[in-house]
């Protein structure tokens, strides 16, 4: 990607410590690049690049099936995950603009889609609302660089334990009333959903009782 710099079509338009992230304004499409780590064996590096790289792209594939989410295209590159660009906004900066009922009709939504990430075990792994975008009233997630598979209770209350820290961080004036909506939607067709909220409720105790 370094090469590409000078094409005027692709633009840098994110960096964090893991991956950049670039826009191909021409061809609509996002390409994330993982950053190599100078401080790694060179041979070891390339290895947990192709494998984190690998990983995500078969994590994003699993959840483009059952929800909204960019998939991937096939690639030889082990660095690079090329995937359609959503072109919409990030309801970590919209969600605060909208009236409260619109506020729990996103709720509805987002409910809804972890419900169904969850049980085909699927953890996103970093569950705020930066990692959710929205078009045409829909709701796309995107980012899953720290999920994974997992039937673990605890992992799957872990990651609704991030999306209320991030609600009550972000959107404070309503989260409650949000967070609710989240869980009745969550909860509707989950059997499992039930003993997740309690381990939730669980996890929260232990944050408070280590502080």
């Amino acid at each position: 990607m370094e090469g590409k710099k000078a094409n005027p079509n692709i633009q840098l338009i994110q960096q964090g410590a893991e991956a950049k992230i670039f826009l191909d304004e021409k061809e609509k499409k996002v390409i994330k690049n993982r950053i190599s780590k100078s401080y790694r064996i060179p041979e070891l590096d390339k290895r947990i690049i192709k494998q984190r790289t690998k990983a995500e792209t078969k994590l994003l594939t699993k959840a483009s099936l059952i929800i909204n989410s960019p998939l991937p295209e096939k690639s030889r590159e082990n660095s690079k995950i090329i995937m359609p660009f959503i072109n919409g906004e990030k309801l970590s900066t919209s969600l605060n603009n909208f009236p409260i009922k619109k506020q729990i009709e996103m709720m509805k939504k987002i409910g809804e889609s972890v419900a169904k990430l969850h049980q085909e075990d699927i953890i996103h792994g970093d569950l705020t609302t930066s990692n959710m975008i929205l078009k045409d009233e829909e709701i796309f997630f995107i980012d899953f660089g720290l999920g994974y598979i997992s039937k673990k209770i605890e992992d799957k209350a872990v990651d609704l334990h991030l999306l209320k820290q991030a609600l009550e961080a972000k959107h404070f004036t309503h989260w409650k009333e949000m967070f609710e909506e989240f869980k009745k939607a969550y909860s509707k067709d989950y059997e499992e959903s039930k003993q997740i909220f309690e381990r939730m409720i669980a996890i929260e105790r232990r944050g408070r009782y280590r502080h």
